[in-house]
């Protein structure tokens, strides 16, 4: 289809190509020539922005759009404060649901209640009237599963992660996912996924990228979100996360063996790989990839020319997979390795030596930092899984940046909101001051740092010959060396968040108010 020119004039441009630019000509879904409006060429289409801020358009580098969809149109359960919440809120869902239906909910965090014990099946089951549920933990590591969601399991009691209670963990957890997923009809899931993307567009993201896997999700819904992209909807980047599946990635269209292919858990859970046991209930987590394994799946994913990367959050699977590329350069030479801009998500508890080596490598950071922002600091849930001072080295974002590793900033919607903007003030202004970054700069890694973890560098950018892809925004708070004004003043006041008023993805609206 080939789209009409369009003169966007009267604006505010945060472009280094061309900041004192009032107008910009997109032509053939790129950037023809950025100006003065007096100066403007002609074109079928003019936008009149009435004084609005044009920013590059957002990449969320790391989410799940079905679970991001089932969440935002259906059990929100990110407010409740204690077990009997939670029963209520599933017992009044419940009721909006078929009697065979799955009811889903997605956000509950016991480290915000008083006493953190959750409800068991039973109680869920009692509630909703014996329909099955499943409830994914804030972290999508864990979850609650009622009686009758177990009995759909045949043998789940001898999968490691099982509790008789119903509070699941890795393996059998990823078995009742599964099931409660499975259960979606294709127009159901396909519904979910639009919702999510229609969300991403109108908080100013024109691009995700979809983290798919063995018991994260599976090849059907990887296929389904895949084939919504760009379709007036955001550019939809896949990976798949199954190890020695370089081959199984591309098949299904993917940029990369990677995204969640778990090398450990995740701090909420207690199943993050960890080098010193937990300080609120023992144990190091679970690991699940060896050195040996990730260095022969870099190798695989090299051979094959697709991205490979894994998720490690905790120190001890960092330095596994840290040693992964090691076995790789070896093998094949660090430069080659280098060019393959392979990947690891979430970083949490890296240190100096391995931010180092990450360098070395040339690993892209795919880190969200609204996890700090919820849980780092000296009295939130990482300072109860960790110890005060372990909780306060938790994501190093600005000590990475610092030290040259390429970053993406993403949300893993659902865990946290689609909210970019807020990844932006969370690395400019962290839990532990030492680790803050300016706002460029983490602005810089929310946009053109996504386009760039995937390969693509002609995007993430106002300039003359760049990808239209682009986000308008009311900003409320007036401007700060050319972007919005987020951080508080030093009266302590917040100020207004910017308001996306239009969303452009290679020169097509995706979302206009």
């Amino acid at each position: 289809m080939t789209l009409p020119s369009t003169l966007y004039r009267n604006g505010r441009f945060f472009s280094a190509a061309a900041p004192c630019a009032a107008a910009m000509l997109v032509r053939d879904g790129r950037i023809a020539w950025m100006g003065a409006s007096a100066d403007a060429p002609t074109a079928d289409a003019v936008v009149d922005l009435g004084g609005a801020l044009v920013t590059p358009a957002f990449v969320d580098a790391h989410v799940h759009a079905t679970d991001t969809g089932l969440a935002a149109d259906g059990l929100d359960l990110s407010g409740v404060r204690s077990a009997g919440q939670l029963l209520a809120a599933v017992a009044a869902f419940a009721q909006t649901r078929a009697p065979d239906a799955v009811v889903h909910g997605h956000g509950w965090d016991e480290s915000t209640w008083a006493d953190q014990t959750p409800p068991d099946a039973d109680e869920l089951g009692r509630v909703a009237g014996g329909r099955r549920v499943y409830l994914s933990q804030a972290s999508v590591h864990s979850a609650l599963a009622s009686r009758a969601l177990l009995a759909a399991c045949p043998g789940i009691e001898a999968t490691g992660g099982y509790d008789a209670s119903g509070w699941l963990r890795e393996h059998a957890h990823h078995a009742v996912r599964a099931v409660a997923l499975g259960s979606l009809t294709p127009a159901q899931r396909e519904a979910a996924q639009r919702s999510a993307l229609r969300l991403a567009a109108s908080r100013g993201v024109a691009s995700v990228h979809e983290c798919a896997g063995p018991g994260t999700s599976s090849e059907q819904d990887l296929a389904s979100v895949l084939a919504l992209s760009g379709q007036g909807l955001p550019r939809v980047l896949g990976y798949w996360g199954e190890l020695g599946g370089a081959q199984r990635a591309k098949d299904l269209g993917a940029v990369g063996a990677a995204g969640d292919l778990y090398a450990d858990g995740a701090l909420g859970s207690r199943t993050a790989s960890v080098g010193t046991p937990y300080a609120d209930g023992g144990g190091c987590g679970e690991a699940f990839v060896s050195a040996e394994q990730a260095g022969a799946h870099l190798l695989e994913c090299i051979e094959l020319g697709v991205q490979g990367g894994f998720h490690a959050i905790g120190d001890a699977a960092i330095a596994s997979v840290l040693d992964g590329f090691a076995i790789a350069a070896q093998a094949v030479g660090v430069e080659r390795v280098r060019a393959g801009r392979h990947r690891i998500e979430h970083v949490e508890l890296a240190d100096r030596a391995m931010i180092a080596r990450m360098v070395e490598f040339g690993v892209v950071a795919s880190v969200q930092p609204v996890f700090d922002a919820l849980w780092g600091g000296p009295d939130r849930m990482y300072a109860q899984r960790l110890g005060v001072d372990r909780a306060l080295a938790s994501n190093p974002i600005g000590a990475m940046h610092a030290t040259g590793v390429a970053l993406a900033f993403g949300s893993d919607a659902p865990v946290t909101p689609l909210d970019p903007w807020a990844a932006v003030v969370a690395a400019a202004a962290p839990r532990n001051p030492v680790f803050r970054m300016g706002v460029r700069a983490a602005f810089a890694a929310s946009t053109r740092g996504g386009w760039r973890a995937v390969g693509i560098d002609d995007a993430g950018e106002l300039a003359p010959g760049a990808q239209a892809t682009f986000a308008v925004w009311d900003t409320p708070a007036g401007l700060d060396g050319g972007l919005p004004a987020l951080l508080p003043g030093p009266d302590g006041d917040v100020p207004a968040r910017p308001v996306c008023r239009r969303t452009v993805l290679s020169g097509e609206t995706i979302y206009e108010e």
